[in-house]
């Protein structure tokens, strides 16, 4: 098969990659020619294990190419996958469609001969619809099928879910759209994975109420985790004795400072504005963004009642600023609204993370960067674990109680045991669970 990816962001960069590493022709395209320029020289503009590896390996297989120019890809392919962003609208909180849309009628110009036109973006129900009329305006004599086939790859992992994945939909009720994308995903067929075929929007909605679940059930056991913090309880353990009901399992219920990242806080308020625009209420939905977004700032509270209920002049050690491990992603990561929380506060802030630091530079200008956990804990009157790095997880205790001003840790990922941290002559407050007193 031959496939044309127009966005090489990180759905499509990974898809691309994964498409060519199953025996296909991938050609990627993206209008930034600089990007496109260090793809060549094989640099890579994301952060995801394995990712390096295997473009390179798919590049000297001379399967998988870049280019800025998408006539030739876009003429040449079977199936042409739109992987552009679609950010929350400014204003109102829907999804941003004009990248989509553009790319859209600059591919309507470029088919020929019977084609696949596939929104892997994550987009609203009805976009597919949209994408449909604006080819067939474009290009009325184009030979297409429109079809959604939305991604359900997680950061840190995306290469494996890709190759091996729960399920793949795609929306198409075209016979000859799905003998394309069958083929498309027929390695996979070792693997058993299952396709599911749909219509077209029940797959755009399939991915909006996948999210917004997921999103759920986060907020859900971070409620319960305030709560059990009241009445003594350790949500830890209450995550794992509802998790083991396999009704309910056992993903998604760890307790935290909120979601972040490239999906859930968008795609939550994207599914809103679809409801509000049908007239339907979702009122779940809403009281999960709400609380959401009230929980990240809180816990800069957190930090402050750790340390007597004052900030002013204190220094405080943030371990971990992208929105989770195994990522570069600084999106609605929980760390900014803490961080500028913090300095809201009075408090001087160093933070360090084992690669996100470039991309978190834009976003929290005025705090210290370090370049290991101990420098940045060196006369920290507090330390907050934000993200559950690898790297995190086993500190030298003792050696960063001695680095310390005041030995408090704050763990907002519950990494350590309460009473490992009491033994070690720590002050420690984490999430849903008793603190301790060093």
């Amino acid at each position: 098969m031959r496939i044309a990816m127009i966005g090489t962001g990180y759905v499509g960069l990974v898809s691309g990659a994964c498409f060519a590493d199953f025996g296909h022709d991938v050609t990627c395209v993206d209008k930034d020619e600089k990007k496109i320029a260090a793809l060549h020289r094989g640099e890579i503009p994301i952060y995801e294990p394995g990712l390096d590896e295997l473009v390179a390996t798919n590049v000297k297989a001379k399967r998988l190419d870049f280019t800025a120019d998408l006539s030739k890809p876009v003429a040449d392919a079977d199936a042409v996958f739109i992987a552009v962003g679609t950010p929350s609208r400014r204003g109102d909180g829907h999804a941003d469609l004009s990248y989509v849309y553009a790319a859209a009628r600059e591919i309507a110009q470029s088919l020929s001969g019977f084609t696949v036109v596939v929104t892997k973006s994550t987009v609203p129900v009805g976009t597919g619809d949209e994408v449909e009329r604006i080819i067939r305006e474009t290009n009325p004599a184009a030979d297409v099928v429109v079809a959604s086939n939305p991604e359900f790859l997680r950061e840190g992992a995306a290469i494996r879910d890709f190759k091996y994945p729960d399920r793949v939909v795609v929306g198409t009720s075209d016979e000859r759209g799905r003998k394309v994308m069958g083929d498309v995903y027929r390695p996979l067929s070792l693997n058993q994975a299952p396709l599911m075929f749909t219509a077209r929007r029940t797959a755009e909605m399939i991915k909006y109420a996948a999210n917004a679940f997921l999103a759920t059930k986060i907020t859900f056991i971070n409620e319960i985790a305030d709560l059990s913090e009241k009445v003594g309880a350790d949500v830890q353990e209450v995550a794992r004795g509802i998790g083991l009901d396999n009704r309910i399992g056992t993903k998604f219920l760890h307790a935290g400072p909120g979601f972040g990242g490239s999906c859930f806080p968008k795609d939550t308020k994207a599914l809103i504005k679809i409801a509000q625009d049908y007239d339907v209420n979702l009122r779940i939905v809403e009281a999960v963004l709400a609380v959401n977004e009230n929980r990240k700032r809180a816990m800069a509270r957190k930090v402050s009642q750790a340390l007597g209920g004052s900030l002013r002049g204190k220094t405080i050690a943030v371990l971990g600023l992208t929105f989770k491990p195994d990522t570069d992603d600084m999106r609605d990561a929980p760390s900014i609204p803490l961080v500028t929380g913090l300095i809201d506060m009075g408090a001087t802030v160093k933070a360090f993370d084992p690669v996100g630091m470039e991309q978190a530079k834009g976003e929290l200008p005025n705090i210290t960067y370090c370049e290991d956990a101990y420098s940045c804990a060196q006369g920290a009157d507090a330390l907050v674990i934000v993200t559950e790095w690898v790297q995190f997880r086993a500190l030298d205790l003792g050696r960063l109680k001695a680095t310390m001003t005041q030995p408090v840790v704050v763990d907002l990922r519950n990494v350590y045991r309460p009473e490992d941290m009491e033994a070690a002559g720590f002050t420690y407050e984490s999430i849903g669970r008793p603190p301790v007193q060093g």
